[in-house]
C-alpha cells in the first residue's frame, strides 16, 4: 500500500534496519507520550502515521533523523510551551496541514489557548504574549522566509532565551522545517484521526 509517495511500511514487512528506526520510535517517548497529538502514531497494522513511515523507509539516515527529533521534543530544555508555538509558526508558514495538526494538541497541553492558537493560524502575534514569545515567533519567520536572522533579532533571541535555548531554538526551527520538506516532497497524507 501507497503512503503518498511511499510504501506504507507494515511492521512485519522491514528489514532489520528499518526495524531499528520503527522500534526507536514506537519504544522510545513518542510511543509513550501522553501528549496528544493530532494523529495516532500508528494505524491499526502498526504502519506509522506522518514523518514516522519516511522515517523507516530511509534506515540510518531515518535513525539519525529520528533521534534529532526525540532529542529536540524530549531533551530539549526549551520550554514545551515556545518550543510547539515555534513548530506550530513553522507549520504555518509552510502550509504543513500535517505538522499543524500533529502539534495542535502538545501546544494547548503546553498552555496555548484556543484563541491564541487561532491567532497563530492567522498569521498574528497574540496581545497578551511575553516578550519571549513575540520574540520567539520573530525568529521563526526571519529563519523561515529570510534563512538569516538579522543581528538584532539574534542578539534579542541570545537575551530572552540564554545561548543554550537560542541554538536550541534554531535547531527545532530546522528539524521541523526538514520535516515540512520530507512530507511536502514525499506527498504524506494527513492520518485517518480513527485509524489507531
Amino acid at each position: 500500500m501507497r503512503h503518498g509517495l511511499l510504501r506504507w511500511w507494515r511492521p512485519g514487512e522491514l528489514d532489520d534496519g528499518q526495524r531499528e528506526v520503527y522500534d526507536a520510535i514506537v519504544g522510545g517517548p513518542r510511543g509513550r507520550a501522553t501528549t496528544t497529538r493530532g494523529w495516532p502514531l500508528a494505524d491499526v497494522e502498526g504502519r506509522l502515521n506522518g514523518p514516522f513511515n519516511a522515517m523507516v523507509a530511509a534506515g540510518g539516515v531515518g535513525m539519525a533523523v529520528q533521534r534529532l527529533g526525540a532529542a529536540i521534543r524530549y531533551e530539549s530544555g526549551l520550554p514545551a510551551r515556545l518550543r510547539e508555538l515555534a513548530i506550530l509558526e513553522l507549520a504555518r508558514l509552510r502550509g504543513s496541514e500535517i505538522e499543524w495538526r500533529g502539534h495542535e494538541g502538545p501546544a494547548r497541553a503546553a498552555g496555548l489557548t484556543d484563541a491564541e492558537l487561532a491567532d497563530v493560524r492567522a498569521g498574528r502575534v497574540p496581545d497578551g504574549f511575553a516578550e519571549t514569545e513575540r520574540v520567539l515567533m520573530d525568529v521563526v519567520r526571519r529563519l523561515v522566509l529570510d534563512r538569516e536572522l538579522p543581528e538584532a533579532t539574534a542578539t534579542a533571541a541570545v537575551a530572552a532565551f540564554g545561548e543554550r535555548g537560542f541554538l536550541e531554538t534554531v535547531y527545532c526551527v530546522g528539524y521541523y522545517d526538514m520535516l515540512a520538506l520530507a512530507m511536502a516532497a514525499s506527498r504524506t497524507p494527513l492520518p485517518d484521526q480513527g485509524s489507531s
